[in-house]
């Protein structure tokens, strides 16, 4: 086994901190929780069970306490951002038609202004 490569795997215990996974070749490894997915991860327990199967890539391995660090989270390409639902362009045309109204009715308005001031 070497850093990089994919293997099956299946938890073998669940920690506020990770998960440890038993590999197919009866090595134990912890996914760290950060490792995990891409984002915030509220709950471990809640995501995986002991016996569930994953698939996870060989990030470190300590060769002074043999410990082997996996992760989930390398496999899977990050999403950045939010999909474009509907593109907006700026365009003037509403600001013309409204702006029009408005200039159309202004001298109407400051005449019956300035009567409403004489008379008071």
């Amino acid at each position: 086994m070497k850093i990089g490569d994919k293997l099956s795997g299946q938890v073998s215990g669940v920690q506020k901190y990770g998960i440890f996974v038993k590999l197919e070749n009866g090595q134990q490894g912890l996914i760290h929780i950060s490792e995990l997915r891409h984002g915030y991860v509220p709950n471990v327990e809640n995501m995986y069970r002991i016996g569930d199967k994953v698939e996870v890539i060989v990030m470190g391995i300590d060769e002074f306490n043999h410990k082997i660090s996996l992760s989930i989270r390398a496999l899977h390409k990050q999403k950045i951002g939010h999909p474009i639902l509907h593109k907006h362009f700026w365009t003037d045309y509403k600001d013309k038609i409204g702006f029009q109204t408005i200039q159309s009715q202004r001298k109407r308005w400051i005449d019956e202004a300035i009567s409403e001031i004489i008379e008071k």
